[in-house]
């Protein structure tokens, strides 16, 4: 994981109004992309960050590695890969929907 991305998250608010933190109680999709081989690391860290922010992280993720042969003229070209990110995605609204707080 970079540091800007430690960074944006260390710049969060810990707390709002009753220790609620603003993160609490939103979903989340863990992926990644990378230059080389696939790598589990940064997405393991970004599950235990999820949890610590107290996020609800889906049980689904996914990982593209050799980000550079997946995509063409700035949009993902269709294979496997695709539809796996395609999955998560329809799994992070699902949750969502399922969850989000009814007004």
């Amino acid at each position: 994981m970079t540091g800007i991305m430690k960074a944006q998250i260390d710049w969060l608010p810990l707390s709002l109004k009753g220790g609620i933190r603003p993160t609490q109680g939103k979903t989340l999709a863990v992926m990644q992309v990378s230059g080389g081989s696939q790598s589990f690391n940064a997405v393991n860290q970004m599950r235990i960050l999820g949890r610590w922010m107290r996020l609800l992280t889906i049980p689904n993720q996914s990982s593209v590695p050799m980000a550079w042969s997946e995509f063409k003229d700035g949009r993902m070209k269709p294979s496997p890969l695709y539809d796996r990110v395609v999955d998560v995605m329809e799994e992070l609204v699902k949750f969502t929907t399922l969850t989000r707080r009814r007004v």
